[in-house]
């Protein structure tokens, strides 16, 4: 089965870094990435009936524009029922800030809190589950 990953974050560089990490760890990996929440979310929406188009794992940003972290994962709840396959959320972030942390810990559908950057090390004991 092949591994389904979506990058939501609006920095042109982690993007880059992230998916050639990804892709050296499994060049099979599918990776979808996504400049803010709102296309993620239009994403999903889109693919309700399609699970293998949808992701199996969600590296989240907190800051961007149009829709942040937070918002994504606020609009992601009201989906979720519909959305027929597990997703792993973890929420990657520059921020160190205690607020933002506590914050992610509230939402049961985020697994991880995780301050960038995200070594390769990391992402490969992240996705030895998967």
């Amino acid at each position: 089965m092949n591994t389904n990953i979506c990058i939501i974050d609006d920095d042109d560089i982690y993007q880059l870094t992230m998916s050639l990490n990804l892709k050296a760890i499994n060049p099979d990996f599918t990776i979808n990435i996504f400049n803010d929440g709102l296309e993620a979310i239009n994403f999903i929406k889109d693919n309700l009936n399609n699970q293998t188009a949808l992701p199996d794992i969600i590296f989240l940003d907190i800051n961007m524009p149009v829709m942040d972290g937070f918002q994504f994962i606020e609009e992601y709840v009201k989906l979720k029922s519909k959305v027929n396959k597990p997703i792993t959320i973890y929420m990657v972030s520059s921020s160190v800030d205690p607020v933002d942390t506590e914050k992610s810990r509230v939402h049961d559908e985020i697994l991880k809190y995780i301050v960038k950057p995200l070594k390769k090390p990391q992402l490969q004991e992240i996705l030895k589950r998967f």
